[in-house]
């Protein structure tokens, strides 16, 4: 099949999972199109089913502001025509679902009818999507779409309340590829090079937002080093990572916490990690927790969005209400101050993870592929 793939070429969750999506097919013998602003970070050209289409955007003094969208529309026309793709599936409602429809509509003029998936994954839908500027443009991209999917039932709910939606929606998880998870826990896992001996490790990975709750990852570990010796693992940057460590310094706690930053290496980091923290005000997912619990680390995380579909209350880890430091930390010291309780925690977690594998979750898209295009 040919497919056309539209998504943000970053490092947010939405664009890992399109490109991940992206190479898995192409593997499979689907050739695959990527129709974006710049290069996705993670996309690798050693497939020659693999193909990248850069929308280019032309600087014209009438505009204040480039019109990405009109400039999508037109490139995927141009490349739905030129390669003859049988199906676009769009990542974000707005502006991907929208370029979608705007280009299949000039498409049939030509005599083309292309179907189009939308995948929703969150803050298209809860933060961006529910605002009045945009309501009326992200409805119509819903109800206009040939299929939508949800990356959980949480962000179903959500969309399905916040909006008045016609179609059909469904919910096809976010996933791991457990291939690409190498078994760092051998000699090349040198967990003295960041603690001592006698000190569990925990990790936070965020792009350090408001959202985030970084600020309770820290007021979280406070209250755990008193109890455990722990080294923090901070992995990530963003508007609030000074706020963490003026916080770190103020409570005396910054000489036990790591500040990785930007990191391509998450997974080599996981293996050094005891125990992963994710006191988010709203995740649609939580791919970050997914990576942790593929990695054998149990999940301390909030009771918001889709979390609790990921991390299982009292088998992954724990789940706490948002803010709620006491008990995240109290969970926290629970899973740390026993050895066997902490590796049974970490067998869970590793289990449990096996429920996204590609394997399992790739031929759900395939199967929606062939029916839209039927």
């Amino acid at each position: 099949m040919k497919i056309g793939i539209v998504c943000y070429p970053t490092y947010g969750g939405s664009g890992v999972l399109a490109t991940e999506l992206g190479m898995a097919l192409s593997l499979k013998g689907h050739e695959v199109h990527f129709v974006t602003s710049h290069q996705p970070v993670k996309l690798n050209f050693l497939n020659p089913n693999l193909f990248y289409h850069e929308v280019f955007m032309e600087d014209y003094p009438l505009f204040h502001y480039q019109p990405y969208e009109l400039a999508l529309s037109s490139k995927l026309v141009q490349v739905v025509e030129k390669y003859e793709l049988e199906i676009l599936h769009v990542h974000y409602a707005i502006p991907h679902a929208y370029a979608a429809y705007m280009a299949k509509q000039m498409l049939k003029q030509k005599g083309i009818d292309i179907p189009i998936v939308t995948t929703l994954h969150g803050t298209d839908i809860t933060l961006v999507g529910s605002h009045p500027v945009y309501k009326a443009a992200v409805e119509f991209s819903i109800n206009n779409s040939d299929m939508v999917t949800t990356v959980s039932e949480s962000l179903r709910s959500d969309t399905l309340r916040l909006f008045t939606i016609y179609n059909r929606i469904e919910v096809i998880y976010n996933f791991i590829d457990f291939d690409k998870q190498k078994d760092w826990h051998d000699d090349d896992c040198l967990r003295e090079t960041l603690a001592d001996p006698d000190e569990k490790i925990i990790a936070h990975v965020s792009n350090f937002r408001p959202v985030k709750r970084v600020l309770d990852v820290i007021k979280t570990f406070y209250q755990i080093q008193k109890k455990i010796p722990s080294k923090l693992l901070m992995v990530g940057d963003g508007p609030d990572r000074e706020k963490t460590e003026v916080l770190a310094k103020k409570l005396g706690i910054k000489e036990k916490i790591i500040f990785l930053g930007k990191s391509d290496e998450v997974r080599k980091i996981l293996c050094f990690t005891d125990l992963f923290l994710l006191p988010s005000e709203t995740e649609s997912f939580g791919l970050a927790a997914l990576e942790a619990m593929a990695a054998r680390t149990p999940v301390i995380s909030t009771n918001t969005g889709g979390l609790p579909e990921v991390n299982l209350q009292g088998k992954t880890g724990y789940l706490s209400e948002v803010g709620d430091i006491d008990d995240m930390a109290k969970n926290a010291i629970y899973i740390l101050e026993d050895e066997k309780r902490l590796e049974d925690f970490k067998d869970r977690a590793y289990a449990f993870a096996q429920k996204f594998s590609i394997e399992n979750i790739l031929p759900k898209y395939e199967k929606l592929y062939e029916l839209v295009v039927k």
